[in-house]
């Protein structure tokens, strides 16, 4: 007997988590009658829809399928196009216990340490690897890629030299895209950038300088006295490296220069079509507070013990808005997990084994070469070479092509060659067949010149020593996942994070060797496959949101922003208009102003009303005051209040009267989709944040996705690909292309109808949240009929008087719930921004909704002067099993402070550390894996 229930059913059965039973329960707690009357209450009509989402739904298998089918499309050899991005060898242990396993991959970027601490001590490792390889005695926990690297070390030389020239020098050996991404981000700033040759470099004419080590075509130089004389002339030193290269090349640090930036993706990370990746970052000691990213430190917990945080976090572009320097809002936490434990997988033994064998094999094929009669340059190689071929480049690179090897074209006459991890004696017999050479060949000497051979150790820490042995490594990957708190325990109900559901047969064709192993610059035909994905997956982002065109190349959301105010500025400049001010209200994004400021736009805030909505009137007069130099606006919708304002039509008819674009934020786009499309009601470009509403994971920190989206006037000035156009803002043509099969999937499974239906759900669960909680707790905002979009603000501020309980303190209580705490202080003081999604079922809503009246009893009881005022669970949060276990000296229970309500009995989650003291990890900053006499040092 057939039913219509469908097993099947991926939107309804999988991914969206209340029941159809539990979604009435829920609707009659929010007093509506359906979840279309809910909808209707919520949702502004003039900003609805008319035309519903109407694409069929896939299945798990069939969704397979097709990606099985895509990635045939593809065409995987062996690349020896270098440039920045070279094969290697993903250890098994890593690929099964980091990239596949979700309590990495569903982890959030942490900002709670208490809950974070396995994988704060995995970034730590990563920070003290690049520091230990570079040379320099700091290093950030990631950025984006090795150009926005480039481009951040540039702009940070700007802010930091003394020198007071405008100039910036780029060698001419720089890889290509890092020379475009410096380029798109100098002309805003006024920044003008010297592209020569590093004997060309003028000291006094620039406030830095940036080398590429080893070049781009294989060069090795030491870049010392360059250095120096950008010293004496008081501007700084930058050097772009190659991690691998440095274990066996003379450091930057010894090079005296100021940063060191570049990637981690030989370290363990697959190509990926581009990304994602770690880039990296350091630095001298002087110029720690000026580093853009995030800093993983040293402090210690209320008992004393080591622990680990985020230090200087009132550097974050959020809290310094339009003061801040850079808008980095996310970095590429889990690849630099990965790379970390490659780190400690291969230890520097193996690591340099590895580095040798590659440069043996550079030499041996460099010596064919030159055996056979080639110019080959240059003569000192570490892995990449440049051969003169002439006029046989094509036939040379279509031989090589039909060995199943991809080569590098370098003009019209030379070809490029990089050996990687996976170059063997059998590739180069192949490789020097399609140069007319037949034999083989050994890979048996080193010849690196002696003054550029590294004298220094490196990674001495005890962690790049641990036994090797598989179970260990396997067990230490285990203990540090077990510390932390990921969605595989719980829900992260962060506001404006949405935390949601990323499904493990969204996840897996990540690892298909057909998206993982193609190189960002292979041939088009190699990513046939690749570019039919992109393709449809753009055409399907662009009928949900109403935009006309879509750009794949920013890999972060705040990168989204910068791309879409600089694709709104390349508009105002082609009709001729030098537009600048940006409007941009209290109610927006954090990271909007720092967006606008790097752009190279005024910002001009607009008040909030009492409410919280945009101030109409003062928006009003702001956009008249600014008139013909009004450039944009930068909104968020719904509002980073939770609520959908009635006025936005009326803010973007402003906008668009005095000439301005609006930028419409695409953070809280989880409230929109299937509902009302940005580009219908007003938007003319948003970003979009696939790690939110597309599913790709947090990661921890990272990877994320920002294309953005633009109505059709817009379309010609979007970002151009870094090798052959204009404007590029990333490394790779399509970012970190290879976590789109993610979103691609996600789109395809859910369909229109669920797709919509998400949404909706999302909303519900919002609402319900706010209903349960109301009477214990305010919440600040709220829109028509009292309804609030897809998150609530909750106001604690109170119990600061009433009990002396801070947003801390009820944060780190629910910790002891087993939940990961709300956003904390933002976008309002003293206030928890609640996200629960569509993916949560009703159990794990009402098990965080008890905890936070059970937190709330706790507070009246410190009120009404039951419980100590000071030495309560509320203030003692989190407690620890040592605090179970400890001699208990506390006027309460075991029971009341290590299981209230929202715990569970069996399987309760137990953080490492008590709460965190910020204030002496900043006081003494360690940002490397420190000897335990330190931790000891710095517990007194």
């Amino acid at each position: 007997m057939l039913t219509d229930y469908d097993t099947y059913d991926f939107a309804h059965r999988r991914h969206i988590g209340p029941s159809p039973a539990e979604m009435a329960e829920m609707l009659e707690t929010v007093g509506a009658d359906s979840l279309d009357a809910l909808i209707d209450e919520t949702v502004p009509k003039s900003i609805r829809q008319a035309a519903a989402l109407d694409w069929p739904q896939m299945t798990e298998h069939a969704i397979l399928a097709r990606m099985r089918e895509l990635a045939d499309r593809n065409r995987v050899t062996v690349s020896m196009i270098g440039q920045g991005y070279h094969d290697t060898v993903t250890p098994p242990a890593i690929q099964r216990n980091i990239l596949e396993n979700p309590a990495w991959y569903t982890a959030y970027t942490p900002y709670q340490p208490e809950i974070a601490q396995g994988r704060l001590e995995a970034l730590l490792n990563f920070q003290t690897m690049i520091s230990d390889l570079t040379g320099l005695p700091i290093a950030n926990a990631s950025l984006l890629d090795e150009a926005t690297a480039c481009a951040e070390a540039m702009v940070m030389a700007k802010r930091v030299a003394k020198s007071k020239s405008a100039a910036f020098f780029v060698d001419a050996g720089c890889h290509p895209q890092n020379i475009a991404v410096m380029r798109t981000r100098a002309e805003p700033l006024g920044i003008e950038l010297i592209v020569d040759r590093p004997e060309a470099l003028d000291p006094e004419a620039v406030f830095g300088a940036i080398f590429q080590y080893p070049g781009t075509h294989g060069h090795l130089n030491d870049f010392t006295d360059q250095i120096a004389a950008l010293h004496d002339a008081q501007a700084l030193g930058i050097v772009a490296c190659d991690l691998l290269a440095l274990c066996l090349l003379k450091e930057p640090g010894a090079m005296g220069a100021d940063i060191a930036v570049g990637s981690a993706q030989r370290f363990g990370v697959p190509l990926g079509y581009g990304g994602p990746h770690a880039a990296f970052f350091a630095c001298a000691d002087a110029y720690k507070r000026h580093m853009p990213g995030r800093l993983v430190g040293v402090s210690v917990d209320s008992h004393g013990n080591k622990a680990f945080r985020l230090s200087l976090q009132t550097r974050e572009q959020h809290i310094r808005r339009e003061k801040a320097t850079s808008n980095v809002c996310t970095a590429q936490a889990l690849l630099a997990v990965m790379a970390s434990f490659y780190a400690v997988f291969h230890g520097p033994k193996g690591l340099h084994h590895i580095a040798t064998h590659v440069h043996a094999h550079a030499v041996a094929l460099r010596d064919a070469l030159t055996g056979a009669g080639f110019t080959v340059a240059p003569e000192a190689v570490f892995d990449t070479l440049t051969v003169d071929v002439g006029a046989m480049q094509g036939v040379i690179w279509r031989a090589a092509r039909a060995e199943g090897i991809t080569l590098r074209k370098v003009g019209a006459d030379r070809i490029g060659i990089a050996c990687d991890e996976l170059t063997d004696a059998e590739v180069l017999t192949r490789l020097l067949r399609a140069f007319g050479i037949e034999g083989q060949i050994a890979a048996t000497r080193s010849d690196i010149p002696a003054g550029l051979q590294r004298q220094s150790d490196y990674l001495t820490h005890p962690i790049f020593h641990m036994n090797r042995a598989e179970a260990e490594m396997m067990r230490y990957m285990r203990r540090l996942a077990d510390r932390d708190l990921a969605l595989d325990r719980a829900m992260i109900p962060l506001g404006s994070c949405t935390m949601k559901l990323n499904a493990a047969v969204e996840m897996m064709p990540v690892s298909f060797p057909e998206f993982s192993r193609l190189h960002p610059f292979a041939p088009a035909e190699d990513a046939e496959g690749y570019k039919e994905m992109i393709d449809e997956l753009a055409e399907r982002l662009c009928v949900i949101t109403g935009y006309d065109a879509m750009s794949m190349q920013p890999n972060s959301g705040a990168q989204g922003e910068y791309a879409g105010l600089l694709t709104i500025a390349r508009y105002h400049a082609a009709r001729g208009e030098t537009r600048r001010i940006c409007l941009i209200p209290t109610s927006a994004h954090g990271t909007n102003p720092a967006s606008a400021q790097m752009a190279g736009m005024k910002v001009v805030v607009v008040k909030a009303a009492e409410n919280g909505d945009i101030d109409v009137e003062d928006f009003r007069q702001k956009a008249e005051a600014a008139g013909d130099d009004l450039a944009a606006c930068m909104i968020t919708y719904p509002s980073t209040h939770g609520v959908f304002e009635d006025t936005v039509r009326e803010v973007c008819e402003i906008t668009h009267k005095h000439g301005g674009q609006v930028y419409l934020d695409g953070a809280n786009l989880n409230a929109l989709v299937g509902l009302a499309k940005p580009g219908e009601f007003g938007a003319d470009v948003s970003h979009l944040n696939l790690h939110k509403t597309f599913c790709i994971p947090h990661g921890g920190g990272g990877p994320g996705m920002g294309p953005i989206g633009v109505k059709a006037h817009l379309a010609p000035h979007l970002p151009g690909d870094p090798l052959t156009g204009e404007g590029a803002v990333s490394a790779a043509p399509y970012g970190s292309a290879s976590i789109l099969p993610i979103s691609y999937a996600y789109v395809m499974m859910m369909g229109g109808a669920g797709l919509t239906q998400a949404t909706k759900v999302a909303i519900l669960s919002a609402n319900y949240i706010a209903a349960r909680l109301k009477g214990a707790f305010d919440v600040l905002f709220s829109g028509r009929n009292g309804r609030i979009a897809h998150e609530c603000i909750i106001d604690t501020r109170p119990f600061a008087d009433s009990a002396h309980v801070t947003v801390d303190d009820v944060a780190k209580r629910l910790i002891d719930n087993g939940f990961h705490p709300p956003t904390m202080s933002w976008p309002v003081a003293g206030t928890l921004m609640i996200e629960p999604t569509e993916s949560e079922p009703k159990p794990e809503l009402d098990r965080f909704c008890d905890a936070m009246l059970a937190i709330r009893a706790e507070i009246a009881a410190i009120e009404a002067g039951e419980i100590d005022a000071e030495n309560n669970p509320v203030k003692n949060a989190p407690h620890t099993m040592e605090d179970l276990v400890r001699d208990w000296d506390r006027p309460y229970s075991r029971e009341a402070g290590c299981f209230p309500p929202g715990a569970f009995r069996v399987d309760k989650y137990w953080p490492p550390v008590n709460r965190v003291d910020n204030a002496a990890g900043d006081r003494n900053l360690v940002c490397t894996c420190p000897p335990v006499e330190e931790y000891l040092e710095a517990a007194e």
